[in-house]
Order: structure tokens, then C-alpha cells, then sequence
């Protein structure tokens, strides 16, 4: 039996689908052409995860061309729904309109598990950071703070908890457990560590969010591979699978680690990676107008080295296994939690 997914790369029924779905939308006419490009592509016998782009010449009432680049990202086991509701979620609530922004939702079908939204064009934060383009990254980081200070300050009220798993260190997929299991597979010298040091990320989590009434609802995947510029004074945010709530501090404690880990590899110079850093954190403070408390700066320092040893995961548990490049991530976490390995 063919994968359904195939569908998707077959553009006379990728055509039809838009026209039944786009075209009353947008009030085109027609769609003159379509190519498609695999963003993601894991496809296996049933099963898949995927990302495509599809670039869309529609046809307008006067006969002119209208270019479109629409994205799609599915998953076979994991309903894009999600991914749907927060983009539908946050152009209801004006977050679209002004600098900074979102890409805008289109459609979800349940037949694909695959929610569709039209794209953003522009370069990533990390794209400037690997070209050493000091002006932009320094222009950028200012409107990335405002991003995530725009996101935090929504009212949590009215939004519901997009996904559940994510919002608890706990529970984040693959889950502790699962990666326990990994480690001592093939890393059995660190199982110990990790152990540790999972349970202080969870512990430290549970008790602030145990004790706070208060919610935020966060990105969840905040690092500069999804920070987009459009143009001079737009900037976008893109993948928002790990949309949920919980503690703002995640997004900074995230975004910061991943912003020094890239800069550090790319730029390699830690005083100036260290000046992004505060770059970045002052322009949130200073437009949420909160201090950056003692504790604050503890749950953020949670948060960043919890993904310092996300980042570790990645090289020593993917296909293509680089210990090596994991090894000074376990080790500063493990001078920064006074956890021998």
C-alpha cells in the first residue's frame, strides 16, 4: 500500500486541493503553476514526517500572476493540528499586524495530519551569525526580544494549552525516561549524570510553576534557525509545534543557550557572544519592565543548561553519532550543576 503522503508530492492533486481550499480564501481565479520542494523529508512504508514548500503562481481577476509560497508540515502519529490552532490563535489576536509577526495559517486537513500556512521569506537569524554580519545580528536581536516579550505578554486566559506534553520538562517528547534508556545503550560513562541532572531541570521547574498561579504561553523552541527577516523592520517567528504554557523564563533560558552555542562556533569570540547574550535579555527586560530578580535568573539558567543537554542529545543519539561535539556541552553543565560525570 502506498504511503498517503505521496499525495502531497503529486501536483495535479496538490493543485486540486488548493484550489478547493485557497482559491475562495484569496479570491484567485486560477493556479497557473506549482512546484514543490521537501523541507523535511522522512517518509517510511506507513508512516512520515515531512515538511514541504510549495511555490504557487495564482492567477488574479485581472489576469496577473501572484506568487505564494505555501508550506505544509505533517506528521503521521502527531496531528499538526496544534501548529494550526496557535497561528489561527494568534492572527485572531492582532499578533500578526505591525514589525513583528507570524507566518499567516491557511488550512489544517485531518486526512494528512497536516496543517498548511503561507511562509515567510527572508533569511534566519542564524544565516547572519554564520556570515559574521555583526550589523544585522546586532539590528535583529533587539526585534527578537520584542517577539518573544509580544508573545508573553498575550493573556494565557483565552488561549488553551496547545501542547500539553511540552509544557513540563517532565513530560517533553522524547521524555526522560526514553533518553535514560539511549544513554546507557551507548553512553552508559554518563548515564549517571544525566540522571542528576534531569532531576534537578524537573525539580527546579515543578517547584516555581507549583508555586505560581500565573502562566505564560511560550514558543517552546526558541533559537535563531527560527527567527526570520523579512525586511528592514520585520521580523518573524517560525515553527510552532512546541507552543504551550508555561514559564516565559523557558524561551530566554532556550533561546540564549542556542544564541551562544551558535555564535561561539561560527563567530568564536565568547566576549562578543556574551554581548548578544545581554543584548538580547536587556531589550526583553526593558520592554516587559520587570527585573531580572535573583530568582528569575535562576530559572533561566535552569532552562539553559536543560537545553545545553538537549543540544548534547542531539550528537550523541542521532544517526550519525558525533560524541564529540557533545562532550564540552555535558562537561560545562556538569561544572555549572557541580555534578561530576
Amino acid at each position: 500500500m502506498e504511503n498517503i503522503i505521496h499525495k502531497l508530492l503529486d501536483l495535479e492533486y496538490v493543485n486540486n486541493l488548493f484550489k478547493g481550499q485557497i482559491l475562495p480564501a484569496y479570491d484567485f481565479v486560477g493556479i497557473k503553476k506549482i512546484t514543490v520542494k521537501t523541507i523535511k523529508k522522512m517518509i517510511w512504508q506507513t508512516t512520515y514526517h515531512v515538511v514541504f514548500k510549495y511555490d504557487v503562481s495564482f492567477l488574479t481577476k485581472e489576469n496577473k500572476i501572484n506568487k505564494l509560497q505555501i508550506f505544509c508540515s505533517a506528521h503521521s502519529s502527531e496531528p499538526r493540528k496544534n501548529v494550526y490552532d496557535v497561528l489561527e490563535f494568534l492572527w485572531q489576536h492582532q499578533f500578526a499586524k505591525g514589525n513583528l509577526t507570524i507566518p499567516h495559517p491557511l488550512f489544517y486537513s485531518s486526512e494528512f495530519n497536516a496543517t498548511f500556512y503561507r511562509g515567510v521569506k527572508g533569511e534566519n537569524l542564524y544565516y547572519y551569525i554564520r556570515n559574521k554580519d555583526f550589523k544585522e545580528i546586532e539590528e535583529l536581536l533587539p526585534r527578537a526580544a520584542a517577539w518573544f516579550a509580544k508573545l508573553h505578554v498575550l493573556s494565557p486566559w483565552d488561549a488553551k494549552n496547545f501542547n500539553v506534553e511540552n509544557s513540563r520538562l517532565k513530560t517533553v517528547f522524547p521524555g526522560s525516561e526514553h533518553i535514560f534508556n539511549d544513554i546507557k545503550m551507548h553512553y552508559p560513562q554518563y548515564l549517571n549524570f544525566y540522571q542528576q541532572a534531569y532531576d534537578l531541570f524537573i525539580a527546579k521547574e515543578e517547584k516555581f510553576l507549583g508555586s505560581s498561579s500565573k502562566h505564560w504561553l511560550i514558543h517552546g523552541d526558541a533559537h535563531p534557525e527560527n527567527v526570520i527577516k523579512i525586511s528592514k523592520n520585520r521580523l518573524a517567528l517560525i515553527d510552532f509545534t512546541d507552543v504551550c504554557l508555561s514559564d516565559f523564563a523557558r524561551d530566554l533560558g532556550t533561546f540564549t543557550q542556542q544564541l551562544e552555542y551558535m555564535s561561539n562556533r561560527k563567530i568564536g569570540d565568547s566576549i562578543y557572544t556574551e554581548k548578544l547574550k545581554t543584548l538580547f535579555l536587556n531589550t526583553y527586560f526593558k520592554i516587559r519592565k520587570i527585573e531580572l530578580t535573583e530568582g528569575l535568573q535562576a530559572r533561566i539558567d535552569n532552562y539553559y543548561n536543560w537545553t545545553a543537554i538537549r543540544t548534547a542529545n542531539h550528537f550523541l543519539l542521532k544517526h550519525d553519532m558525533e560524541p564529540e561535539r557533545a562532550k564540552p556541552l555535558i562537561e560545562m553543565v556538569s561544572r555549572n550543576l557541580n555534578i561530576k560525570i
